[in-house]
């Protein structure tokens, strides 16, 4: 029986007031949580004496676009998504399509040839010498992360275990790359496989004290891991240098044939009659990063098919009945912390070779926090997902350096990198909200009868694969 117009009506006017209620709650909520954040600057003046002053122009405009924001959600956006599910349920339109178009079916090929395409499309777009910001801080800068979020994912995503001290592997692989290399004048092609077996070592060592641990009893003992490393890192200074880092680290070569060293007679530049240039590394360090990731996915991809990718998966969606089968549990644990904390060594190892120093300050808990976040919020479990995940997190974040525009909205003392992680944070509310199992909620089992079928993430666990 058809609804009556006073009923829908009933329900319309019932909707608005719960939204205009939600709405108020959320600017008071965010009148809170941003009166000293924002409303409030201090600051220090002629007499360097710190003095504040209040901003409640800039105030009143994050509770207005909190208060607007989720009057919107509840009275439009969520009735309107709630609507289009039923009617795709009710006219038998299944959730996962299984059609694919040309471009989901090419996606991974397009999107290879376009980064092999991003230095020289970036040179001739900007120069040589303009094109080094965009190759080295959106290019190298998110494809680092992406290796890291896809060495972690192995551990979460394909194992279900939540690793909060990830950044200790990257600083192992660091740290060693910048201590042999000083010590021992090693190339960066020897130190980096020697850098992810060093830091698959210490993925090993943090395996066998939480074996029987998992849940929030993991994730505390692995930040603790974390954080020992980087105060050991800190207070080792015979060693590490403390707080001042290790500088000079040699950069990599092209095999030995080609160096970027400005004296050197093989300098790369010279060697080819180029005008001398700081960019034509950072294009080398590039596709050196695009390699290495290729290598993660690859591996990734490779092992989730074989027994030891089953294994993680079955521990994963429950560890009891992952006992019950026969599955030795110790060694599926320890494969994992291993082979992600190797990925997290040679991304560490590339970072110093980067870089050119090293210091404890690099790797501090928020950088595990990020990655974790890119994991869950591009899906755990798909590689596609989480490369989308990091491009629009850490992109987005690098590409607020460059809106110098909104000076014009919020005023010549408005300074937008210093708000990136309040944006950082506000944008993984939004995805959780609107897609709580990440960019890619379909996942493609590695065992299936007769025909491999897409699977919804809402057969999946809350916060599984």
């Amino acid at each position: 029986m058809a609804n009556s117009p006073v009923t829908t009506s009933e329900d319309s006017s019932g909707l608005m007031a719960r939204a205009i209620k939600e709405g108020l709650f959320a600017g008071l909520l965010a009148f809170g949580m941003f009166l000293l954040y924002v409303g409030i600057e201090t600051y220090q003046n002629i007499d360097n004496k710190l003095v504040w002053r209040t901003r409640w122009g800039l105030l009143a405009i994050f509770v207005i676009a909190s208060a607007l924001g989720r009057f919107l959600v509840v009275g439009f956006i969520k009735p309107h998504i709630d609507r289009r599910k039923l009617a795709k349920a009710k006219a038998g339109i299944p959730e996962i399509s299984s059609e694919k178009g040309f471009f989901h079916t090419h996606f991974l090929k397009i999107a290879l040839v376009a980064l092999v395409l991003y230095p020289p499309l970036a040179i001739m777009l900007n120069g040589v010498q303009g094109s080094l910001k965009f190759v080295d801080n959106f290019g190298i800068q998110i494809l680092i992360y992406v290796m890291l979020a896809w060495g972690l994912n192995v551990v979460v995503g394909l194992a279900g275990l939540l690793d909060l001290g990830y950044v200790a592997f990257y600083a192992v692989g660091a740290y060693s790359y910048a201590l042999l290399s000083d010590q021992f004048g090693l190339s960066f092609w020897i130190l980096l496989p020697l850098a992810g077996i060093l830091a698959a070592f210490w993925g090993i060592i943090l395996g066998f004290p939480v074996l029987r641990l998992r849940g929030d009893y993991l994730a505390i003992v692995t930040l603790a891991f974390g954080e020992i490393i980087r105060l050991v890192l800190m207070n080792w200074t015979e060693v590490t240098g403390g707080t001042a880092g290790i500088s000079g680290i040699a950069k990599a070569s092209v095999f030995g044939i080609y160096s970027f060293d400005v004296g050197a007679p093989n300098n790369f530049a010279k060697s080819f009659g180029l005008p001398m240039s700081s960019a034509y590394y950072k294009i080398f360090l590039f596709y050196v990063i695009l390699g290495l990731c290729m290598l993660t996915a690859y591996v990734t991809m490779k092992l989730r098919r074989m027994p030891i990718g089953r294994a993680w998966e079955a521990l994963r969606e429950d560890e009891i009945a992952c006992r019950s089968l026969g599955i030795d549990t110790v060694k599926t644990k320890l494969t994992a912390f291993a082979i992600g904390a190797m990925f997290g060594g040679f991304a560490g190892s590339f970072f110093a070779a980067r870089q050119g120093f090293v210091s404890p300050e690099s790797f501090v808990f928020l950088e595990s926090a990020v990655i974790l976040a890119v994991v869950v919020l591009g899906g755990m479990g798909s590689l596609t997902g989480i490369a989308v995940a990091a491009i629009v997190m850490v992109g987005g974040t690098e590409l607020l350096r460059e809106m110098e525009f909104l000076k014009h909205v919020f005023g010549d003392d408005f300074t937008p990198e210093l708000y990136r992680m309040l944006i950082f944070g506000l944008a993984m509310v939004v995805v959780m909200l609107f897609k709580p199992r990440g960019f890619v909620g379909s996942r493609e089992p590695t065992a299936f009868l007769k025909e491999r079928k897409a699977v919804s993430g809402s057969f999946t666990k809350e916060g599984h694969g």
